[in-house]
């Protein structure tokens, strides 16, 4: 069966890492990161005249869920020709929302595919680390404004949406462990 790989979690919790070693023990995967979308993201608040933060309302309304829309009509259209796309992107509203699962769940069904839901499980402590040592732009504004940004981060695992798989990350041995768990799920 063909699977639509979700690879989720809050920003800086290692879901690329994860992503990118998970789809190197596929045999057959097309790997889609919505970070490859912000070169556009950038450009609409360039032309916007707005402040480049997407924690911002204009963000908000205008530009992040089309990155999402983005990202799955390239992964629907991927799977017409693999048997798994993988999809490294945070999720963080949609996988909460049990009615966009099914929905999803569904639109996949009806193309012999199956939904996988992979939670990257990372501190708040550790992402706040990666996030300073990543030193990237799209983090400005959440480093500046740690405590409020943090404040609006769900640490938790999704629930109430069906199966989820989590992937421990805050250290070597837990990432080890959870890459063969989650291999052997997949293969």
């Amino acid at each position: 069966m063909k699977s639509l790989i979700l690879v989720t979690s809050p920003p800086a919790c290692g879901k690329t890492y994860v992503s990118k070693s998970i789809a190197k023990r596929l045999d057959h995967v097309v790997y889609l990161d919505k970070d490859t979308l912000i070169v556009l993201s950038k450009q609409i608040f360039k032309v916007a005249n707005q402040e480049y933060n997407r924690s911002s309302d204009f963000f908000e309304e205008n530009i992040r869920d089309y990155e999402y829309y983005a990202v799955l009509d390239l992964a629907f259209e991927a799977l017409e020709y693999e048997d798994n796309v993988l999809i490294n992107a945070p999720f963080t509203r949609e996988i909460r929302d049990p009615a966009y699962v099914a929905d999803l769940r569904a639109k996949l069904a009806k193309i012999g595919a199956r939904l996988v839901i992979i939670w990257v499980e990372t501190s708040p402590e550790t992402c706040h680390r990666r996030m300073i040592e990543r030193n990237s732009s799209r983090d400005t504004w959440k480093l500046e404004h740690w405590d409020e940004y943090i404040s609006r981060c769900n640490f938790n695992m999704p629930t109430d949406i069906g199966e989820v798989h989590v992937f421990k990350n805050n250290d070597g041995a837990e990432f080890d462990q959870s890459l063969e768990d989650i291999a052997k799920l997949l293969n």
